[in-house]
């Protein structure tokens, strides 16, 4: 934990220093992906544990509702403006502990997209490590039926990074940090969508 380590000023210097080493790239692929689901009318599907679950759960509900937060926008009526299909799957509670509890704990993510998956959805798996079971079981699942899986990782990558289809690595060997960037790439990518989908933003 650099916190430990470091006194404030050279924390915020770091995380400086390790955001200006994101590869922008993987960034705008993402951001693409969610676009082409959003014209596609397809679901983005996204999952992790923990400070993940949690970036899941943000990503979706600015996904949800900051795409179109325009009062310029008449989305209710006009049909260019309908909004993105959004999931999160960390967020049913009731689901996610009888999953856990009947199966087990690697299934709460792969049953909910057994349920509500279809080819051509997009799914985000969220994992610091790249090795939480839940996560890779679920990204097995949706490489084996026909989805397209970006994965969100930090430390070497793990597992996460050698079977998902693309993603973004955070080549960097504390979670806290990993996490902070992967949720302040997360609020790029709704600004993106938001100005894809309203026209402000050139494509």
């Amino acid at each position: 934990m650099l916190g430990i380590e470091l006194n404030v000023d050279q924390y915020l210097r770091r995380l400086q220093a390790e955001l200006a080493r994101v590869d922008r790239d993987q960034v705008a692929e993402l951001g693409g992906l969610i676009y082409r689901a959003w014209q596609s009318e397809r679901f983005v599907f996204l999952f992790g544990n923990g400070g993940s679950a949690t970036t899941c759960s943000h990503l979706a509900e600015d996904l949800g509702k900051n795409c179109l937060s325009d009062e310029a926008v008449d989305y209710r009526s006009d049909r260019r403006f309908r909004r993105l299909k959004v999931m999160s799957l960390t967020d049913n509670v009731g689901w996610i502990t009888a999953l856990a509890n009947d199966y087990s704990y690697e299934e709460i993510f792969v049953q909910q997209l057994m349920h509500y998956a279809t080819p051509d959805d997009l799914v985000v798996a969220i994992s610091g490590s790249g090795n939480s079971p839940n996560v890779l079981a679920a990204v097995d699942w949706s490489n084996r039926h026909g989805l397209t899986t970006f994965g969100m990782t930090g430390y070497d990558g793990g597992k996460l990074k050698q079977m998902q289809q693309t993603g973004l690595h955070v080549d960097l060997g504390d979670m806290a940090m990993v996490e902070s960037i992967h949720l302040a790439v997360c609020h790029w990518i709704v600004d993106d969508l938001h100005g894809r989908i309203t026209g402000k933003k050139p494509i």
